[in-house]
């Protein structure tokens, strides 16, 4: 009884204590279990937080490179925009250009037509008078003759046929005394009309050696020791040409010509800082885009050191001071000008010599009218950057540096632009003509003159009956023999009359050429 009594409280005991075990199990168990969930709510806490963090920095990361890109875009398409829009400006730039200078030619020729349509106004008018005038001379000369007849017959000393010789006599001497007194009056109105002719004539001279002179003064050449430096010149993929071109803003024509490059641009200095730029290079061998930039910068400065002494030599070789330091370099760059191939450093000293020498003769101030001589084209060094004539440009230069107004106005009127106000601009008018018409001055390249001959003889043998033309006297003469059985006398005359146009409208020339057609038939025979 005893042991099961024993037995029965173990069991009740064991129980109890199992019972104990389980809750405190459960209790541990719920515990663990509230423990590992919190922690693991915890960790997808961090988790979600570190998601959201890589998220938000994803996402700021995506907006500053789609913000980049989008600025990159908007410069690209701003600097195509701003590409497209100077290309539409340069364009309506030289529509502008196309425009005034078709206006410009429109209004001369309606001023030509207008000139033209009032010379035949007044011819036809003048023919109209002349027409009365003969019919009331043949009115007197009838009215002449009866009374003279009336009066020989009346005496009748004559017979009718000698009578009417002498009448016949009498008028051919009073129509010679009529026709001289016309001719006198032509002879007074070429006369009064031969300056309006002569400027006609020099204005048209000047028009039609425009196109040359571009062509002559906008290149130089530069000789090369050999072909095979072009090579080294262009560079690989160009990139020495093309930095050469950028650096002296000079465009450079490399071509089959055997041993040169040709330098092409419309700034003189820069023409000179290339070609020295270029000689220097080939002469080295070393051609690479750092060695021509410092090779061009080191032309640069001796360009410009030469401008400044160019410009005060010229100075002391006239013999004259107290010159704004300004307008000595702008007299050095004269040094690289040249008009119709004639140096215009030396041809304004030329004119500052002239000036002094008359100025001397007529008693005036010499040193006055050499400073004008020196300065009259003072515009031309600076005609190929700003805008407007080179009198207008050396008028805002003398006034800018407080010249003389002697020597403004003799900038001023030295192309007659304005009426001469002192002796000095008449001066310095004579001087620059004479200047630039002294032989030699100007020349012509041989290219040009011998284009202009074959020109010359090609219209002269494209006509009908035309045996042969010959273009002499340096193309101020073309001289047609044509065939007897070919022309009259009368087509002869028409035939050098259409020449004439034909040159006048195709060919490029100074001055005038003189056509003369040669129509002559010779017969030959022997004595034996």
């Amino acid at each position: 009884m005893h042991i099961f009594t024993t037995i029965k409280v173990n069991f009740i005991t064991l129980i109890l204590g199992m019972s104990v075990a389980l809750v405190i199990g459960y209790a541990v168990g719920y515990y663990l279990r509230k423990l590992f969930t919190e922690y693991q709510i915890k960790e997808a806490e961090e988790r979600r937080k570190k998601i959201l963090l890589e998220a938000e920095q994803e996402a700021a990361s995506k907006l500053k490179s789609g913000e980049i890109e989008a600025r990159e875009k908007s410069l690209v398409m701003k600097a195509d925009l701003e590409k497209e829009m100077k290309a539409e400006r340069e364009r309506l730039r030289g529509l502008e250009n196309d425009l005034e200078r078709k206006d410009r030619e429109l209004k001369s020729e309606s001023q030509k037509y207008l000139n033209r349509e009032k010379e035949l106004e007044e011819k036809g008018n003048r023919i109209a008078d002349k027409e009365k005038e003969v019919e009331q001379q043949k009115l007197e000369y009838q009215n002449l003759v009866r009374e003279e007849l009336k009066k020989l017959e009346v005496i009748g000393s004559y017979t009718a046929e000698k009578a009417r010789e002498e009448v016949k006599n009498k008028i051919l001497g009073e129509a010679k005394m009529d026709a001289a007194r016309e001719v006198k009056k032509i002879e007074e109105n070429i006369k009064k009309t031969a300056d309006e002719q002569a400027c006609r004539l020099i204005t048209m001279a000047v028009q039609r050696l425009a196109s040359d002179h571009v062509a002559e003064s906008t290149v130089s050449v530069v000789e090369l020791p050999s072909d095979d430096i072009k090579g080294r010149i262009i560079g690989r993929e160009g990139r020495n040409i093309r930095a050469l071109e950028q650096a002296t803003g000079i465009d450079l024509i490399i071509d089959d010509t055997p041993g040169a490059v040709v330098l092409s641009g419309f700034d003189p200095i820069r023409r000179e800082v290339a070609r020295r730029a270029l000689e220097k290079l080939t002469l080295d061998g070393r051609i690479h885009p750092g060695r021509i930039e410092d090779v061009v910068n080191r032309c640069k400065k001796e360009v410009t050191q030469q401008i400044q002494e160019a410009g005060e030599q010229a100075i002391l070789n006239v013999g004259i001071d107290n010159i704004h330091p300004e307008m000595v370099k702008l007299l050095g760059r004269l040094k690289y000008r040249t008009s119709y191939t004639q140096n215009v450093l030396e041809h304004v000293q030329e004119v500052a010599f002239v000036c002094g020498a008359i100025a001397g003769e007529l008693g005036l101030n010499v040193a006055l009218a050499k400073r004008s001589g020196l300065l009259h084209d003072i515009g031309k060094a600076i005609d190929h950057q700003t805008d407007g004539t080179h009198t207008q440009l050396g008028v805002d230069i003398a006034k800018r540096y407080n010249e003389h107004p002697f020597v403004i106005n003799s900038i001023a009127a030295h192309h007659e632009d304005e009426e001469a106000e002192s002796p000095y601009a008449v001066l310095v008018a004579a001087g620059d003509t004479v200047s630039a018409s002294r032989p030699g001055a100007r020349r012509e390249m041989l290219e040009t003159y011998i284009k202009r001959m074959t020109q010359l003889e090609e219209i002269g043998d494209s006509f009908k009956g035309v045996q042969k033309t010959f273009a002499i006297q340096a193309g101020r003469e073309v001289r047609i023999i044509v065939m007897p059985s070919g022309a009259s006398d009368e087509e002869a005359s028409i035939l050098a009359r259409d020449v004439a146009k034909r040159i006048e409208k195709e060919v490029t020339y100074p001055g005038e050429i003189k056509i003369t057609v040669v129509r002559e038939t010779r017969f030959t025979e022997f004595a034996r």
